[in-house]
């Protein structure tokens, strides 16, 4: 009999399934990564990255134009892109790139990737990606960190302009963090 009971009180929960309605999409986040800075020569820029080396017929040592770095961000299905504004509208400009990495809670660097026009960076014997295309400027989330930062749990972006020969210089830079609708909007329970 109790075998009985437990097949019927399985049956019964299992026709009790309903369908729940997926969260609505919450708004994106926007964090600044970089604020503007001016055109100046590469002269005038007296900090280097001496860790790095750039693949140039320039120089190969990168001058530093401006540094930044975001709170904690999590991603979490999220999209993470980058954009020249707040409102994720604007596109940005970099001369001549962009070295973001993905720091973890713990300080350890996750990751690093390279945006602008340069033909390649080298931290050691590590070759640094370059993301998108090779270009001074970009449009408005053209740039995708996705696939470069965490899926699950926290992390940091730190950003550096870097210039490698003439004049060097960083618009503002803000990293978009854009929840994705789920897919399907089942949810079991």
């Amino acid at each position: 009999m109790a075998r009985l009971s437990s097949l019927v009180l399985t049956v019964c929960l299992a026709g009790c399934v309903h369908r729940v309605e997926a969260p609505a999409l919450a708004t994106a986040k926007s964090v600044r990564l970089l604020t503007a800075a001016p055109e100046r020569e590469t002269t005038q820029l007296t900090q280097l990255r001496t860790d790095l080396e750039v693949d140039t017929d320039a120089e190969r040592t990168p001058h530093v134009v401006a540094t930044g770095e975001t709170g904690l961000l999590v991603a979490e299905g999220a999209e993470v892109t980058l954009a020249g504004d707040e409102a994720g509208t604007k596109g940005f400009e970099v001369d001549n790139f962009v070295l973001v990495e993905v720091v973890l809670p713990d300080g350890a660097i996750s990751n690093r990737v390279v945006i602008g026009y340069v033909n390649g960076v080298s931290l050691g014997k590590e070759r640094i990606d370059l993301l998108g295309r090779r270009a001074f400027a970009h449009e408005a989330k053209e740039i995708s960190l996705t696939s470069a930062v965490p899926e699950h749990g926290s992390f940091r972006l730190r950003a550096t302009a870097l210039d490698t020969g003439g004049v060097g210089r960083v618009s503002d830079l803000f990293v978009i963090v854009t929840p994705r609708r789920s897919e399907g909007g089942d949810d079991l329970r």
